[in-house]
């Protein structure tokens, strides 16, 4: 599984636009920020959400530590989505994790 930190898609953010960020998390993890530009998926919510998302375009998949965006880059991958797990999620992201 091809993996990115919050670091490197932080400088990703800064020089691409348009970049496809899915939040895996739940409602209420969300509603204590996301990623700026992020689209909101809930992990349960992927397989009836898949048109959603264009197959011809790269996703990073994030969660709060990159356990369940691992599992959706697994499930995405298999149905032929280019995913990127989003190393260490949330907490990486807004610095909770030490370094």
């Amino acid at each position: 599984m091809k993996e990115i930190t919050t670091t490197e898609l932080a400088k990703k953010m800064e020089t691409e636009k348009g970049l496809s960020i899915i939040d895996v998390r739940e409602d209420e993890e969300v509603a204590q920020g996301m990623i700026p530009g992020a689209k909101h998926i809930r992990l349960s919510e992927i397989p009836e959400r898949l048109d959603e998302m264009d197959k011809n375009q790269q996703h990073f998949i994030v969660c709060r530590s990159g356990g369940r965006s691992g599992k959706a880059c697994e499930f995405l991958s298999s149905q032929g989505y280019e995913v990127t797990n989003v190393a260490g999620g949330m907490l990486d992201w807004n610095g909770e994790i030490k370094k």
